[in-house]
């Protein structure tokens, strides 16, 4: 039988068939001896070929095959810094949300869920969310930050999940497509989704106030069928997102608007760092491109992965 994976607790998986049956489905155990160095070899969006086993009083599955991929997004494993773990597979478009504060989303952050969407081939729009808490300061930040996206070729909504400003819109976005739904935690991701399809009624979290940051109300991430044609895959709050398998002079080729340039440089293997007669640094050095993306590309070239994971709450901005 085949299926899509809908959701993954780490040993079960909830198995979806195109008839709508759903099978709670382990893994056969040589998957964990292939080489997947990753501490989640099944993901959410993944297809599966699985048999049904009725030896038990329930019927469950056992996997035996997962299909190719079209596409998937990773990060590193934040306590096992040599594995990978895959957030979600198969993904038409990501919806990343982004808030100025309550909590704060760095522009690091953003810059590094962009980079290892472009290396997966995975479209994404910046979703700022929270609009309705912004003062004139905050709404400054958010419109400039808006700006800077824009200019590059990403499209970016203004969205209050609680007023409902800006959902229209989104919806139409994530029709007939598979969406995923991703940022720190306490961005509001549940409370969008709620607002998109009320009957979901996901799980929903005030901020710490002593830290600013979310509480993780989404523990394993989940794919729901929506009323209006589409799926959407909500993954747990993120806090760190370490780089995982690229070339140092690939890394440009993942910010569009060096990528633009690159043909301008004197150098094919370019690293916009010392070398002369750079057009990305020329460029930098006429605003053309913002200083938070360049200071982004550095810290991914140098592999600044500790420091960004263990102080994402600092000023990086």
């Amino acid at each position: 039988m085949t299926g899509t994976v809908y959701k993954s607790t780490g040993s079960w998986y909830v198995v979806k068939t195109e008839e709508g049956e759903t099978y709670n489905c382990r893994i056969k155990g040589k998957f964990r001896i292939k080489g997947i160095k990753s501490t989640n070899p099944i993901a959410v969006g993944d297809r599966v070929d699985f048999d049904a086993d009725t030896s038990a009083d329930e019927v469950s599955g056992v996997i035996h095959h997962i299909h190719d991929r079209k596409n998937y997004i990773i990060r590193k494993s934040v306590n096992l810094s040599k594995q990978t773990h895959i957030i979600a597979s198969n993904i038409d478009i990501a919806f990343l949300l982004v808030t100025i504060n309550n909590p704060v989303t760095t522009t690091s952050f953003i810059d590094r869920f962009l980079v290892a969407a472009e290396a997966y081939g995975i479209e994404t729009v910046l979703v700022f969310n929270k609009i309705d808490t912004l003062d004139e300061t905050a709404l400054e930040e958010q419109l400039y930050l808006q700006a800077v996206y824009s200019d590059i070729g990403y499209q970016c909504l203004r969205v209050s999940a609680r007023e409902g400003k800006g959902i229209t819109e989104l919806k139409e976005l994530m029709k007939g497509r598979v969406s995923m739904f991703s940022g720190h935690s306490g961005v509001g991701k549940s409370t969008l989704v709620n607002a998109i399809e009320p009957e979901l009624n996901l799980k929903t979290a005030e901020i710490s106030e002593q830290h600013q940051q979310g509480q993780h109300t989404t523990t394993f991430a989940e794919m729901y069928d929506l009323s209006f044609g589409a799926k959407i895959i909500d993954t747990p709050g993120i806090r760190g997102f370490g780089m995982v398998d690229m070339e140092p002079e690939e890394i440009g080729d993942y910010f569009p608007e060096f990528f633009a340039l690159k043909e301008h440089c004197k150098f094919n293997n370019c690293l916009h760092k010392e070398e002369p007669k750079c057009a990305v640094k020329e460029a930098l050095e006429k605003d053309e491109i913002a200083w938070s993306r360049y200071q982004s590309y550095l810290q991914i070239l140098e592999g600044d992965d500790e420091t960004y994971r263990n102080d994402i709450y600092g000023n990086e901005k």
